[in-house]
Parts: structure tokens; C-alpha cells; sequence
């Protein structure tokens, strides 16, 4: 079975149990490290979520998963907050991060840089606008939400 396709059984069958417990679904990887295989979970909530939230949604999505069995071989199941830095992964993701600090790295280059980081001021018809320094001066950069290749929050210090 495809990458892929255990995402997508995984995301099915851990939904409900989200939807239940108030949480929301950030991420999910099917991943070898090693030999070892792992399915990671990454779910979070307005505040973050604690240990006692993602031991029950672990506890929950086992006893489901083992009994649909969509992965045939031995794996180890993760279930975590995704951090300070979480991915940003879907437009609705973008809307709700609205005047936080992002990181992006592009497909292709935009006003000849691959990766920007700052404040992301708006988001509307698939366009990112961030705002970020160079130097002392601030300056915007409008990216469409197709030429992303990852994001996240990225934490100031």
C-alpha cells in the first residue's frame, strides 16, 4: 500500500475521534527511519493540547486502526502536538495565522529569494502577503498559495 494511501485511511478513521474530542488535525506522516516505520499524528487545539489529549486520541486511533489493519506491516504510532513551530499546510491554516510570524520556502523564486520569513498580513484569492524587514526597511511580498512548498510559524526571539 502507497504512502499515500495510509495517510488517507489514517486521516478517515482519526477524524471522528478528532471531531469528538474538540481537536483538530494538523498533520499526518507515514515515515521509514532506519527500519523502523512510524505513523505520526499531529493534532492541536486553541491553547495547544497537553500529554492527557494525545494519550487518549493514541489510545483510540490503536484500537481503531488494528481493527480496520490498513498498514499490513509493523509500525510505530505517534501522537503529538505539532510545537510552536507547526506546519502551516492549508489555506484555512494561512486565514487563521493572520498577522503571525511565518516562514515559507518556495517552488521557484519570487523577487529572486526562495524563502521569506515574517508577518503574514493577508491572505485572500490564494495570495500570501507577508511582511518582512530587510535591514531597517519593511517591505511585502504577495505569494500565491501554489508556488509554496512548506510553511509554518516560526517563533521570534
Amino acid at each position: 500500500m502507497r504512502h499515500q494511501d495510509i495517510i488517507n485511511m489514517t486521516q478517515d478513521i482519526v477524524m471522528p475521534i478528532l471531531e469528538e474530542e474538540k481537536l483538530e488535525l494538523v498533520d499526518i506522516e507515514y515515515v521509514r527511519e532506519g527500519k523502523d516505520f512510524f505513523l505520526r499524528v499531529y493534532i492541536d487545539k486553541e491553547g495547544g493540547v497537553g500529554l492527557n489529549e494525545c494519550e487518549l486520541v493514541s489510545e483510540q486511533l490503536s484500537e481503531q486502526l488494528d481493527k480496520h489493519d490498513p498498514i499490513k506491516s509493523a509500525y510505530f504510532l505517534e501522537v503529538s502536538s505539532p510545537g510552536a513551530e507547526r506546519p502551516l499546510k492549508t489555506k484555512a491554516d494561512f486565514k487563521k495565522h493572520i498577522n503571525k510570524n511565518i516562514f515559507v520556502s518556495l517552488y521557484a523564486p519570487i523577487e529572486g529569494e526562495k524563502e521569506y520569513e515574517g508577518i503574514l498580513t493577508h491572505f485572500e484569492d490564494d495570495i500570501v502577503t507577508l511582511e518582512y524587514k530587510v535591514m531597517t526597511r519593511t517591505k511585502k511580498v504577495d505569494i500565491p498559495f501554489n508556488k509554496i512548498a512548506q510553511a509554518r510559524l516560526a517563533v521570534v526571539f
